[in-house]
């Protein structure tokens, strides 16, 4: 098995250019001798000053979402190119607020999916479902959906460089959180997924990081599972204090 752990911020609206820095040289000083793959996912408009401390260490530089489109007359979208040129490496798409506040349909996804893979970006594909969903029993059916979708027409050559997030959207900044159990079971689910699509062995390669509500009291126990291979982490990859702990659970 060639899984290693992927711990990912995604600082979401929050942070100016100056405290993106701040926040950035605490992961960088504090992760430099850490034994797992990380991320950093500041907003738009501090990518570059990030990019400048994360720059050749093992903190990647990530973006939040991408447009669909790789250039044109589409007002206050930003593009791979773009992206490519501040150097990020990685690309959040998918992510629940995306998909329920501006109504971003799998076919959206699955198109950003599918040009940043092209552009030889490194994909996080969010996937998760709502209370509602999950209380009428259709957690598996949504998720397997949004997989199924997510990743039409992408080639198994192209899987080396996607990330799933499951993301239960009933977790995410409330404080609950899926059980450890429970989100490993979806994880298996995921995995089994990936299996029918691809094959076994691309299934037991991809990486599926767990997102709702992460904490450094809970990440030991949700890691501990065996289908669950890091973290995407939102509220608590704000402070360095916070992060820094899930960061290098050990």
């Amino acid at each position: 098995m060639s899984r290693r752990y992927y711990i990912a911020g995604n600082w979401k609206m929050h942070k100016t250019r100056s405290e993106a820095v701040e926040l950035a040289k605490a992961l960088v000083d504090g992760l430099k001798d850490g034994k797992h793959k990380y991320l950093a996912a500041p907003s738009f408009t501090a990518l570059e000053a990030v990019g400048a401390v994360v720059k050749g260490t093992n903190v990647r530089l990530g973006a939040q979402d991408v447009a669909a489109e790789e250039q044109g007359a589409h007002t206050g979208e930003v593009s791979v190119l773009m992206l490519k040129d501040l150097g990020v490496q990685t690309i959040i798409l998918g992510h629940s607020e995306r998909r329920h506040t501006y109504k971003e349909d799998d076919a959206l996804v699955n198109k950003k999916v599918k040009l940043a893979l092209k552009h030889g970006f490194e994909v996080i594909l969010c996937v998760g479902e709502t209370l509602e969903e999950r209380e009428n029993g259709q957690a598996e059916v949504v998720c397997e959906s949004q997989i199924i979708w997510g990743l039409a027409g992408v080639p198994k050559d192209a899987l080396a460089n996607v990330v799933i997030a499951y993301e239960p959207v009933w977790a995410i900044g409330t404080g609950k959180t899926a059980t450890p159990d429970d989100a490993d079971a979806i994880h298996a689910y995921i995995r089994k997924v990936v299996s029918r699509l691809y094959g076994a062995d691309a299934a037991e390669n991809i990486v599926i990081q767990y997102g709702g509500s992460v904490k450094p009291e809970n990440v030991a126990q949700l890691m501990s599972k065996e289908n669950i291979d890091g973290a995407l982490v939102g509220g608590a990859s704000l402070k360095a204090d916070a992060f820094l702990p899930i960061a290098k659970f050990a």
